[in-house]
Formats: structure tokens, C-alpha cells, sequence
């Protein structure tokens, strides 16, 4: 009897677990409720509207040979962090290549771009500082805002009014005044739209505060592959970049891209706090030798393949009246399509995914405003031909979803 009952006892930690089952429950069925649940998704075998492989080089055979190149010099992984005998030769060689390809004059490779964002905000926070960021800013520089110990404040999207408020605010707010940031990104992931950077570069000038932009959708994606670059802010002192290596450049990895006469300085001081390049294990060897790879291919030629293609998906959505009014057209190879609610949305990805065709399917909390969308990328390795058909069946899917 005494073993039976000592067998019947609930095992450590059973009777702990049971409010965890029921939130999770519980979370699950608000996710169907509102007809945001996700499932892991793949773009083999269908035509991709969908991935950041805006140029088409993540299988491109240079840049593969270039990965399999750096695995069988260097190994699988880089085995430490950049401060504990992690730094290999090609992460120095892809930080110079980004350097000349951006005109910055100093770059800091990290494992992803969402470690680079949380690096550096977390490095530049803390008591004293400021984040003013805009309100469709990626969810990795939200949290790296809100990790670093800064004050944080948010600016309407794209509203250099609202930022100027903002940073006057903040010079009134006390003596001296809170170390301000203003965080954008250059080219925006879900509506596509871009930001003035000169205009932005300027309003921080005059108020002595950082400009942080994140170039995910921007660099290798836009005219010159930086918009920085195209801004004519490559020099700025106190204009300080981001980029990812797994979009137009196919691979993976993130980079914070300085410039003027403090980037030395400040690569420094990221060297020596910034968390997630201390203390992350360093970017692997054949990632680093990809990204390289696909640098020296980002040439002009792809990048006005890119427009063109961009061009038409906006241009083809747009020739239905019916279309029109809700298509946002992006500043680079991002366009999205509101929908009507999430179900819908959902739906059409669906039936588009079942006819052959992949197109991103963006709704709360992913896109900040809460309207969702289909969202349709352009590549630049798309032929005009089967992106026009694509294009034609994506617009008679949206259409009979609302008839």
C-alpha cells in the first residue's frame, strides 16, 4: 500500500506545471480566436514574392562556393566570441568589404542583424539616454531600446514634426539634457516606405543627438546598395548604421556600420560593452565568406534588375482600380496589399501558397498599425514573364477573397 501511494504521488513540479498548461491553453485559443496562429513555412518549389533574397544570391554558385571555401579553412563555426579567439581573418575581410561598399569608414560584424540592434542600443543606453524611435521600428530595435535602460519615447510614423518635438522635449526637459537617439530604418519591412534620412540627419544636428538607421531593406536593395550612401550621410559623425547580411546579400549575420571622426572611438566602445558581440560566439566562417561573396556581386546591374521588377509588381497591382487605394507602394523591392482583417489575409496566402505562388502574410503583431497585408517582394533574379502572371493571379485571388 505504501508503495502503490508513493507511487500515485505527482512528480516534482506536476502541480507547478498546471497554470502554465492552462496559459498556454489559453494563448492558443485567443491566437485562433483572432486568426493569428503561424506555422513554419517554406518557399521550395513555389514562386518566392515572399523571402528577403532580394538579389537572388543566397544560391547563387559563387556565394555558395565562397561558404563551403571559408567552412573547410576555418571550420563549421568560429568556436568563441570576437574577444575569445573567435575573430577569423574573413571577419575582418567582410567588415573592410562592407566599409568600401557603404563609403563608412568602420564596421562591426555580428551573428545576426537582430544581435547587432540589441548590441548596439544596449551599448549606447542606459541612465542619461534617450530613444526616440519611430513607430513602425523593427521589434529588434524596440527591444534593444527597452533592454538598454534608456528612457524610450515613440514618434508617428515617418513625422519629422512629431521628432522635433520630440528632441526639443527632451532639450527642455532637463540640464544637462538625456544623451538622445533618434531610431528609424532606412527603408520600412512591411509597408516598404522609406525615411528622409538627410532631412533626419539634419533635425539630429541641430539638436546633438545620434541618428541610428537600420538598413536591413535598404542595403544591396536600393540606388548605390546603401541608402545611407544615397543620402550623402556615408561621412556623418553622428549618424550611426545597421544592416543585415541574410537579406539582399543572401546569408546571415548583422553589421553596425560607423562613420566621421568618432567611428573608431565608437567601435571601440562596442567592442568592449556591447553584450551581444561579447558574450554571442562569433558569426560562422562560412556565413562571413557568403556575405562577402555576395557583396562583390550586389553590383549596379542587379540592383536595376531589382527597381525594374520592383517597378512592375507595383505598376501591375496598380492597374486594377479596385486595387489600387490599398496598395502601398515601397521605396525598394517591398510592396504590401491591405486586407480587410487577418482571416482574410490568411486565406488569400493560402490559396495563392496552394496555386504555386509564395507572398508574406503580415498581421497584428507584426505590423504596427494592425491593418493586415499581404506583402509581395520583388527579387531581381524574377523573369519579367512569370512575375507578370504571378502578379495577375495574386491580384484575381485578392479580389475573389472579398466577392
Amino acid at each position: 500500500m505504501e508503495t502503490s501511494q508513493r507511487l500515485a504521488a505527482p512528480t516534482p513540479g506536476a502541480a507547478a506545471a498546471a497554470p502554465w498548461e492552462r496559459w498556454l491553453g489559453d494563448r492558443a485559443r485567443v491566437r485562433a480566436a483572432r486568426g493569428l496562429h503561424r506555422v513554419e513555412s517554406s518557399r521550395e518549389k513555389l514562386m518566392d514574392l515572399a523571402s528577403n533574397d532580394y538579389l537572388g544570391l543566397s544560391g547563387h554558385p559563387e556565394v555558395r562556393a565562397a561558404a563551403a571555401d571559408a567552412a573547410h579553412r576555418y571550420g563549421a563555426g568560429a568556436a568563441a566570441s570576437r574577444v575569445a579567439t573567435g575573430t577569423l581573418e574573413v571577419h575582418r575581410e567582410l567588415e573592410a568589404a562592407l566599409c568600401r561598399y557603404t563609403g563608412r569608414s568602420a564596421a562591426l560584424v555580428y551573428s545576426s542583424g537582430y544581435t547587432a540592434n540589441l548590441g548596439l542600443l544596449q551599448a549606447l543606453g542606459g541612465p542619461g539616454s534617450l530613444f526616440i524611435l519611430d513607430a513602425h521600428a523593427h521589434a529588434s530595435l524596440i527591444d534593444g531600446a527597452r533592454l538598454s535602460g534608456a528612457k524610450v519615447a515613440t514618434a508617428a510614423h515617418n513625422d519629422l514634426a512629431d521628432l522635433q518635438r520630440l528632441l526639443e522635449e527632451n532639450r527642455d526637459s532637463a540640464t544637462p539634457a538625456p544623451r538622445a537617439a533618434v531610431v528609424l530604418e532606412s527603408v520600412y519591412s512591411v509597408l516598404g516606405d522609406a525615411a528622409d534620412l538627410a532631412a533626419a540627419a539634419e533635425l539630429c544636428a541641430r539638436h546633438r543627438a545620434l541618428l541610428v538607421i537600420d538598413e536591413a531593406h535598404s542595403l544591396a536593395a536600393t540606388a548605390q546598395g546603401s541608402a545611407l550612401r544615397a543620402a550623402g550621410l556615408a561621412d556623418c559623425s553622428h549618424v550611426v548604421a545597421t544592416a543585415t547580411l541574410s537579406k539582399a546579400l543572401g546569408a546571415q549575420g548583422g553589421a553596425v556600420l560607423l562613420g566621421g571622426g568618432q567611428a573608431g572611438a565608437l567601435r571601440e566602445h562596442l567592442v568592449n560593452t556591447s553584450r551581444t558581440f561579447l558574450f554571442d560566439t562569433a558569426l560562422a566562417p562560412a556565413a562571413a565568406g557568403a556575405a562577402l561573396a555576395a557583396l562583390g556581386l550586389a553590383d549596379a546591374e542587379r540592383l536595376a534588375r531589382l527597381g525594374r521588377n520592383a517597378t512592375l509588381v507595383h505598376d501591375t497591382l496598380a492597374a486594377e482600380p479596385r486595387l489600387l487605394p490599398r496598395i502601398e507602394q515601397g521605396a525598394g523591392a517591398v510592396h504590401s496589399v491591405m486586407m480587410p482583417d487577418a482571416a482574410s489575409a490568411v486565406r488569400a496566402a493560402a490559396s495563392l501558397r496552394a496555386r504555386g505562388i509564395a507572398v508574406a502574410c503580415f498581421r497584428p503583431p507584426s505590423v504596427p498599425d494592425g491593418v493586415s497585408r499581404l506583402r509581395i517582394t520583388a527579387h531581381a533574379d524574377h523573369d519579367p514573364a512569370d512575375l507578370l502572371a504571378a502578379l495577375h493571379a495574386i491580384a484575381r485571388i485578392i479580389l475573389e477573397e472579398e466577392s
